[in-house]
Order: structure tokens, then C-alpha cells, then sequence
């Protein structure tokens, strides 16, 4: 059979459309958090609407910039040539159902206004260059509303200067990949709690701030409140740290 150029452009086109559906079929989902909140039902409401069901934040403004963009529900561009990931939260990712409402709630609150920043103080940054930080809102804390309106789950990744959990309430979604108890002075008996980082392929447990710990790779990790939690499951303790 003569292969004409009309039989080439068929091809090209099957090749294209086939490596389209792969993309999407493989297409990034983080940890998988999805929520049905519709964005009509912020289509009518202020952002003072809004900010008026919350208390003011113990948080507090280290620095102020304009938002210039927002990426989706927990990552924003500033002023200052900053991009900042909201610390302790998720929110679905692109393609994901729930990501338009999430992000839409986060543009009604900040896009092109002036907001501030309360950066963790443990972790500034993530390993993308993100600074890392609880986003205050007219003196509210934008973390929290997102997981209060269910627009968002828990997130924690130690070593965090701020713990989620207190911002949310009993319907609050919890990343099942990232999560730990609830409770941040859970004890098994031993006194000593805190948070803990362990290494699932050498068996050992560290403290959060301890060096290895830190070097872990992250599909390694599981999170401890307490060291009894740890040992409990199997988990011997670091011998440079001594957790």
C-alpha cells in the first residue's frame, strides 16, 4: 500500500489523541482528596460574608504582600515574587473534583488583595522553594477556613510550628497518607511526647529534628506523636538523636 501524506497525518493524529488519553488517564492526584462542595455556593456570598463566621487568628502578620495568583485552593503568587503553599492543609488538585470550588473560594478571599503571612518558623520552605505559611485574611486564618468549609483535609508533615488539628472541627477530612493522632498530648504512659519520624525501610524512629530523620525519603516516613507509639509498632530508636 503507498503510504501517502494524508495516511501520515492520520497517524499523527491517532499518536497524539492516544498519548491526550494517557496523560489524563496518569494525571497527578496528590494524596486523592476530592470534596463535592459546588462553587455556586460561594457565587453570591462576599468575602465579608464569609469572614464574618470567623474569629480573629492568634496568628500573627510577619509580612504583607498583594496576591497576584492563585494556582489552586492551598498554593498562591505574590507581590514579592513569593509563591506560597498553605502550611497544614490540601486542597484537590487540577482535574480533580472539587479543585474549581476550592480554588474559587481562595480567589474570592485574596486574589488582588493585600494578605499576610505567618511563615512556620520549623520549615519556611518546602523542597519546591514554596514558602511555607498560614495566610491571614483580614486577621483570619484562610488554613483554617479551608478546612472548616470542608474545602480542604489535614495535611501535617513534622517538623510544622503550626498543628492543624486545632483549626479543625469533627467533620474535618485527614490526609490518610500524612496522618497522625489527633490529639497532639496523647501518651502511651511514657511522658514523653512530641513528634516522631520514622523510617519504614530501616525500622528505625527519630526525633523530628534529628538529621536522618529529616534525610528520610518521604514514601519512607511514618509519623509518631509519642516514642511508645513507635516502639509499639516495631520501630527502634535512633541511636544518634536517641528519641
Amino acid at each position: 500500500m503507498k503510504i501517502t501524506k494524508k495516511h501520515v497525518f492520520s497517524l499523527l493524529v491517532i499518536l497524539i489523541l492516544a498519548v491526550g488519553a494517557l496523560s489524563i488517564a496518569s494525571a497527578y492526584t496528590g494524596t486523592g482528596f476530592t470534596h463535592s462542595i459546588p462553587s455556586s455556593k460561594y457565587q453570591d456570598v462576599t468575602a465579608s460574608d464569609i469572614l464574618s463566621k470567623y474569629n480573629n487568628t492568634d496568628c500573627n502578620v510577619e509580612e504583607t504582600a498583594t496576591c497576584t495568583e492563585v494556582v489552586d485552593g492551598d498554593t498562591i503568587y505574590l507581590s514579592n515574587g513569593k509563591k506560597v503553599r498553605l502550611v497544614g492543609v490540601n486542597t484537590p488538585e487540577r482535574g480533580v473534583e472539587g479543585y474549581i470550588t476550592s480554588k474559587v473560594f481562595v480567589q474570592k478571599l485574596c486574589l488582588n488583595k493585600q494578605i499576610g503571612l505567618d511563615i512556620d518558623d520549623s520549615k519556611p520552605t518546602d523542597k519546591y522553594g514554596r514558602t511555607l505559611a498560614v495566610v491571614i485574611v483580614d486577621g483570619k486564618n484562610l488554613n483554617e477556613m479551608l478546612l472548616k468549609e470542608g474545602l480542604a483535609e489535614i495535611m501535617y508533615i513534622p517538623p510544622s510550628e503550626f498543628y492543624p488539628y486545632n483549626w479543625a472541627d469533627s467533620s474535618t477530612h485527614i490526609s490518610s497518607s500524612h496522618q497522625t493522632s489527633t490529639n497532639a498530648n496523647t501518651d502511651s504512659g511514657s511522658g514523653d511526647s512530641g513528634n516522631y519520624i520514622g523510617n519504614s525501610n530501616s525500622g528505625k524512629f527519630h526525633k523530628s529534628t534529628c538529621k536522618w530523620g529529616q534525610k528520610t525519603a518521604e514514601h519512607n516516613r511514618v509519623y509518631f506523636n509519642n516514642r511508645n507509639e513507635a516502639i509499639s509498632q516495631g520501630y527502634v530508636p535512633c541511636k544518634v538523636c536517641n528519641p
